[in-house]
């Protein structure tokens, strides 16, 4: 069981790549997705329904990797960056279902996945807060939902300055 919740939590071991291990995911994140929405067109509702289910795994799955762990948030837990990437693509293709041009899409790809770096790394309030104040899985998973929710609120206050 332990070696099925490693691999979960490091999104099947990016997390113990030495060097940039949540950027590694981000991007994956961001490949995976777009082959499930462009390559196999599933529906996003559908991708929506499966991230929420990975969100409430996240947060037990990590509180049983890092319940003896002196470090909370290990680098290797990249679970998180899984989700908070998810968040702001999964609703793009929500807001845009249909047929898209691929360029756009993977211009808006781009946008987002950079997006949700700089959040995560910079982590303004409140992505700053879950980060401190919640040393276990629930913080570890909040602070990355938080920096895909501020892709989300940069692309829409985008999306109406230039509609």
């Amino acid at each position: 069981m332990n070696k099925v919740i490693f691999l979960f939590v490091t999104l099947f071991g990016i997390g113990k790549l030495k060097k940039i291990p949540g950027s590694y995911a981000s991007l994956v994140t961001t490949i995976f997705l777009f082959f499930l929405f462009h390559i196999f067109n599933l529906s996003p509702n559908f991708i929506l329904i499966g991230i929420l289910i990975i969100f409430f795994m996240s947060i037990y799955a990590v509180n049983i990797f890092i319940k003896n762990l002196d470090n909370k948030d290990p680098k290797e837990v990249v679970i998180d960056e899984f989700i908070g990437q998810s968040i702001p693509i999964c609703l793009y293709e929500i807001a845009h279902e249909g047929v898209k041009e691929i360029n756009h899409v993977l211009t808006f790809y781009f946008i987002i996945f950079i997006l949700f770096r700089i959040f995560d790394i910079v982590k303004p309030y409140p992505v700053s807060y879950y980060d401190r104040n919640f040393k276990n899985g629930f913080g570890v998973i909040m602070d990355d939902v938080c920096a895909g929710l501020y892709v989300v609120a940069v692309l829409v206050s985008y999306m109406v300055i230039t509609s």
